[in-house]
């Protein structure tokens, strides 16, 4: 199996090191080595929690041939842009089983008219994972509350909106949820 992992992993700018020790339980920073060369073969399992240490899915570690992939020109930091010294790839976005989207349609808070969130649905026990995060909330009749998710009382969930001087909205025992995780925006 092909995979991306070094590709990713120095698009987050993480070392070997810290890769390991964000892996669940923590691993060397050779045995990342040897499972991004190829020198050890890459389960399912090791991909699962490389993914989850990178922030990613695991999908996104593994190099398919359909898969279309961008070429970085140039990697973006405080001190200015400068060519990558490597070539580098960035994966176009995929969508996971789990994954909704909201569109954008008029600019509010941090968002723009245009843009569109993709978010990952959760479970009612994964809500206090999604803390001070912004998450879609469903409403009965077919509404919804999105906001950012700043406190958990029981089966009542406080959400701050995004516009300014909006109130803080309380919606009790939604079945389901969604984290926005990522935000695609033509510019």
């Amino acid at each position: 199996m092909i995979t991306r992992i070094r590709e990713v992993r120095r698009a987050r700018g993480l070392t070997l090191e810290q890769v390991g020790a964000l892996c669940d339980p923590p691993t060397t920073a050779q045995t990342i080595g040897r499972l991004e060369t190829g020198t050890r073969t890459v389960s399912i399992k090791w991909l699962n929690r490389i993914a989850t240490a990178l922030g990613v899915a695991a999908s996104d570690l593994v190099a398919l041939p359909e898969q279309r992939t961008v070429p970085v020109a140039a990697l973006l930091g405080p001190e200015g842009a400068r060519a990558p010294t490597r070539p580098l790839d960035l994966p176009s976005p995929a969508a996971a089983d789990d994954m909704i989207g909201v569109q954008v349609t008029a600019s509010i808070g941090d968002y723009r008219s245009g843009d569109a969130i993709w978010c990952r649905r959760i479970a009612p026990a994964d809500f206090a994972a999604a803390m001070n995060r912004d998450v879609l909330l469903p409403r009965p009749a077919g509404r919804f509350l999105f906001g950012r998710l700043i406190g958990r009382e029981g089966d009542r969930l406080q959400l701050l909106p995004l516009g300014v001087g909006g109130r803080q909205q309380v919606l009790t025992d939604p079945p389901w949820g969604a984290v926005a995780e990522q935000l695609i925006r033509r510019l």
